[in-house]
């Protein structure tokens, strides 16, 4: 494989080409400079003593370049995860809208669906912050908290779109580090990765400086540098990303003025489609060639999770190692058949299942179903079976109606042995919502409330709304 591109290049940008027709100044305020400075000066041995137990041949404590392909799974599973709140199914959160509309209205943060390891993807942008007399940071972070809160149970990957930060809108220093202090291990542990897309040498200072703050080095390590937009392409659906338009211009510039090289090389992609292929494709395009309705792909991930993984804590929460599943991915898109056993780790077919939903070309649940799925919360509550069941048996394709049934009875089944597994209905849903059902464009913040409810009626409601 090519290297994935996201070596870092020490002069490649600087503050001057990021922000033109912006004041010269730095990024933060100076005070917040003086006082992190201060602060730094008062913890740092401590902070040289903690990487000296790390040992000093081991990576260093910020990285670049592409994710390591094993230790995507560094860290014990959390034993106790808490439930997510998806009570009142299709409840309109109006009260959670109308608590941080002012905040949400300029989409500061959004949610990109799942990257190529199953993880989800949350979005910052930092052009899309107001002049700072304009927002309350305090609220903002309250905000942040609050969407956070909704995922960080699961592994999840955060991109951080840094241009577009300037004089006028740029937060105090001592609000990051506030952030950084506020967003405890909670937050923290199922963190997997941080991009910062279009770094500047501000930065790399700022990431010195915070360093006395940081007492995990495990966390510094999760922190990438990306150069250049089509560099995310290794990790991410590039697609599901709505890059705000002042980024993509940026990026632009940067790619005609530095002509970076391309930092993948001619593979199977580039040749065409499989006949055997499963992901990234149709389901017509399979059933043509396998002449079935359960996708192979799906049939044995099903079958070896309901036999081998029930009771697995964690399942479908966590991600997997990257070589092991792409080799799996390798294996399906070639027609062979997976022995699963052999890889050694349930989580493995778990992931290659959620991957299978999210790679298709059009989701399980069809684009026509994306806003009737978001108008249930109008329904009657005595209503809302009956028309979940004729919305899917007379609205969804039979084969898509079939694969859907099959897929959410192993879910019951999980939800069966929550008691061990640590995985009910909300968890599941949390996880499945975004995979089985998503709009053309980018979901919303908002309308992901309400397919992850989705998902959690049809588990909950399984022999209502599957029984013909």
């Amino acid at each position: 494989m090519a290297e994935a591109g996201l070596n870092q290049k020490e002069n490649v940008l600087n503050d001057e080409a990021l922000f033109e027709n912006e004041d010269q100044d730095f990024e933060f305020d100076e005070g917040g400079l003086e006082l992190a400075a201060k602060e730094a000066d008062l913890d740092y041995e401590a902070e040289l003593e903690e990487l000296t137990r790390e040992g000093g041949d081991g990576p260093a404590p910020f990285r670049s370049g592409a994710i390591t392909p094993d230790g995507l799974i560094d860290e014990d599973f959390e034993a106790e995860i808490g439930t997510p709140s998806l009570n009142n199914y299709f409840q309109d959160d109006e009260e959670t809208d109308e608590e941080f509309q002012d905040i949400a209205e300029h989409k500061i943060l959004e949610v990109a669906g799942d990257d190529l390891y199953g993880r989800k993807v949350i979005v910052f942008a930092a052009c899309k912050l107001p002049p700072s007399a304009q927002i309350d940071h305090q609220r903002l972070l309250e905000y942040m908290k609050h969407v956070l809160d909704q995922y960080v149970e699961n592994d999840y990957v955060i991109v951080y779109f840094h241009f577009g930060l300037t004089s006028k809108n740029k937060p105090k220093l001592t609000w990051l580090i506030q952030i950084y202090r506020e967003l405890d291990r909670k937050y923290k542990k199922n963190l997997k990765a941080l991009y910062i897309v279009h770094p500047t040498n501000f930065i790399r200072i700022l990431w010195n400086l915070f360093k006395p703050f940081i007492r995990s080095v495990k966390f510094g390590r999760k922190i990438m540098y990306v150069n250049y937009l089509h560099e995310l392409k290794e990790h991410l659906h590039f697609d599901q990303l709505v890059v705000p338009p002042l980024v993509l211009q940026h990026d632009a510039k940067l790619v005609a003025s530095n002509k970076p090289k391309y930092p993948y090389g001619q593979d199977s992609s580039d040749a065409g489609t499989l006949p055997t292929q499963q992901y990234g494709v149709s389901l017509q395009h399979i059933k043509s060639h396998y002449g079935c309705v359960i996708p192979p792909a799906v049939q044995q991930t099903v079958d070896y999770l309901r036999q081998n993984a029930l009771d697995v804590e964690g399942i479908f929460r966590r991600s997997a190692n990257a070589v092991q599943l792409k080799a799996v991915q390798k294996k399906f898109n070639h027609g062979e058949r997976v022995d699963f056993a052999v890889e050694g780790d349930e989580h493995i077919p778990a992931v290659a299942l959620k991957i299978f939903l999210r790679d298709l070309q059009e989701p399980l649940l069809t684009f026509d179903l994306y806003q009737p799925v978001l108008r249930l919360h109008t329904v009657e509550d005595e209503r809302r079976v009956a028309e979940v069941r004729r919305m899917l048996h007379e609205e969804l394709p039979e084969d898509n109606y079939q694969i859907l049934k099959f897929i959410v009875q192993l879910l019951t089944e999980v939800v069966d042995h929550s008691a061990i597994n640590k995985m009910n209905s909300s968890n599941l849903a949390i996880v499945f919502g975004p995979n089985l059902l998503w709009p053309k464009g980018q979901a919303s913040l908002s309308s992901m409330g309400y397919l992850n409810n989705f998902a959690r009626f049809l588990i909950d409601n399984y022999s209502q709304v599957f029984d013909r």
